[in-house]
């Protein structure tokens, strides 16, 4: 095994990733119905070869060979003469096959028409295409604002997966174009290990119930605690009144949308603004735009802690602009001049393409000063 492991490190083999919850048990459960068939096939085998060995002293061989082919109602005919008394057991046998044929027949059709076996290679079929899923977001309810939220994430290549415990999911997700998605109760720990949340980046729920945001919320924060993650889920949920997005940020969420406050906030900027609105409609929602936006966090070992802005010469390096930077105590600087620190755990809002942006986030994650700098 030792030298195996060698050759697949070596040659950068890397198996398939399973699912982390095993249909399997519940499918061979389902297949116990075919034990009885599968029993009567296995003793007809076992009384033919025997009656023949005894009957008309055929070898071992010669035996099973006349068995099989009688059983199955081939019609090859006799590989040996055979005696009256061989005949009227061969009868016997083809009468048997039939009927063992027959309740092998009934029993499948049964199951067919049931259609759970189909339902589960179809889930399992599904927890494997989810199993290759990393940093994927869990999206839990359909809705019109599943809808339109999964089309984003289609349109900025974002992996997703959405869970609704309603039995049209399936219909929904051809229509809507899901490439991956669950039948399930979004709150249940299954649920979480179908959906490989251990890998995921996040969970969004938009339920127009509050308990049912509530109930997902906590589930979520408690699978965290018994999984040991490093890394806390970002939480994406909705709710209608203030109060109620005060309740589910206490309960764990990062950011709690209202929709009706957001269609106050626009309409307003748009009344106030129409110009500028416009122009974020283009630079935030236009998924071919080039630029991007994004905060990045200063980890408290980078080299650019305590340093002024200017002297970071990120801008150069990046190609990128800092238009914002958030303090540790949330403390907002717009438009921060040169002479700005960059104090730990500090986040910068950056605005530039997505290269430049993983660019500065990799510069600012750097514990020694970076020699681009001596070129600046």
């Amino acid at each position: 095994m030792n030298l195996l492991q060698r050759i697949r490190e070596f040659i950068h083999w890397e198996s398939s990733p399973k699912p982390a919850y095993n249909l399997l048990p519940e499918l061979y459960s389902q297949l116990k119905p075919f034990r009885l068939p599968l029993i009567l096939t296995v003793l007809t085998m076992l009384i033919g070869t025997i009656g023949y060995v005894i009957i008309d002293n055929f070898s071992l061989m010669d035996a099973i060979y006349q068995t099989g082919i009688t059983f199955t109602t081939v019609g090859f005919g006799e590989i040996s003469p055979i005696s009256q008394a061989g005949r009227i057991f061969t009868i016997t046998l083809i009468i048997a096959g039939f009927a063992v044929f027959s309740i092998a027949l009934g029993i499948l059709v049964a199951e067919l028409n049931r259609g759970i076996i189909i339902v589960i290679l179809k889930e399992r079929r599904m927890l494997y295409k989810i199993a290759r899923l990393k940093k994927h977001f869990v999206v839990c309810y359909h809705n019109e604002y599943t809808i339109e939220v999964t089309k984003q994430l289609r349109e900025n290549h974002i992996p997703f997966v959405v869970i609704d415990p309603r039995p049209e999911i399936h219909a929904w997700a051809i229509e809507n174009k899901y490439p991956v998605y669950l039948q399930a109760e979004p709150h249940a720990e299954l649920s979480m290990l179908k959906s490989h949340l251990s890998s995921a980046k996040g969970l969004i729920t938009l339920s127009s119930s509050i308990a049912d945001n509530i109930a997902i919320i906590a589930s979520v924060r408690l699978f965290e605690k018994e999984h040991y993650l490093p890394h806390p889920y970002y939480v994406i949920s909705s709710a209608d009144s203030m109060s109620d997005v005060e309740k589910l940020k206490k309960l764990g969420a990062d950011t709690v949308v209202s929709p009706t406050k957001l269609t106050a906030q626009r309409v307003s900027a748009m009344a106030a603004r129409p110009d500028m609105e416009n122009l974020l409609e283009e630079f935030l929602y236009k998924s071919d735009n080039p630029l991007d936006m994004e905060e990045i966090e200063v980890p408290k070992y980078s080299w650019a802690v305590l340093k002024k802005l200017k002297e970071t010469h990120i801008r150069e390096i990046t190609n990128t602009s800092i238009i914002g930077i958030t303090k540790k105590d949330g403390k907002f600087v717009a438009m921060p001049k040169g002479d700005v620190l960059v104090t730990s755990e500090c986040k910068l809002l950056v605005i530039g393409t997505r290269n430049s942006i993983n660019i500065t986030r990799g510069l600012l994650k750097r514990r020694e000063k970076p020699k681009e700098l001596k070129f600046v």
